[in-house]
C-alpha cells in the first residue's frame, strides 16, 4: 500500500483489528520512508450483476424492486413479513450465487413467479397476470390450472 503522506509504495503493518461484526478489518500502518502512521480499512465488496431488460438497457440490481414486486402482489394477502423477506433474501443470494456479471430481466421475474407461488398462489396469479400480459380469461385459466398442479406449500421463515 503506498503511503498517503509521501506516496512510498512500501508500508508495514503494525496492528490489525477485525470489528465487532467481523465484516472488516482495521489495520494500523507504518511508511518505511517517512515514519508516519495511517490507518486503513478493509471490507469485501460485493457486486450484484447488471440487469439487462429487454430493450437492452442495463440497471442496477435494486432489492427495492423486488420488495415493491412482492408487496404489490401480496397486497391484503395474509403473509407474514417474515416469509416475504425470506424470500427476498433467498431470491438475492440465487441471482449472487449465479456468479454473473448481468442477468435477463425475465429470469428474475420467473425467479420472483416460483417464490410467490411458494408464498401464496392468489399472489402468483396477480404478479403472472402483469409479468406475461395477459391478454384474455384464458390466460388466467392456464395459469389456474398451473396453481392447481403445483404442491401446497408455506415455508418457514430461515433465521440467517
Amino acid at each position: 500500500m503506498k503511503c498517503p503522506f509521501c506516496k512510498y509504495p512500501d508500508t508495514q503493518v503494525v496492528d490489525t483489528r477485525e470489528n465487532e461484526e467481523g465484516d472488516s478489518i482495521r489495520r494500523r500502518r507504518r511508511c518505511l520512508s517517512c515514519e508516519k502512521r495511517f490507518t486503513t480499512f478493509e471490507t469485501v465488496e460485493l457486486r450484484m450483476p447488471q440487469v439487462v431488460k429487454q430493450n437492452g438497457m442495463r440497471s442496477e440490481f435494486d432489492e427495492e424492486k423486488l420488495r415493491t414486486s412482492f408487496t404489490r402482489a401480496l397486497h391484503k394477502r395474509p403473509v407474514p413479513t417474515e416469509l416475504v423477506d425470506a424470500a427476498i433474501h433467498n431470491l438475492t443470494q440465487k441471482v449472487f450465487a449465479l456468479g454473473e456479471r448481468e442477468i435477463g430481466s425475465r429470469q428474475i421475474g420467473e425467479m420472483v413467479m416460483k417464490e410467490l407461488l411458494k408464498l401464496d398462489k392468489v399472489a402468483y396469479i396477480r404478479f403472472a397476470s402483469v409479468y406475461k400480459s395477459f391478454q384474455d380469461v384464458g390466460d388466467f385459466t392456464e395459469a389456474v390450472e398451473e396453481v392447481r398442479k403445483a404442491p401446497a406449500r408455506r415455508r418457514k421463515p430461515q433465521i440467517v
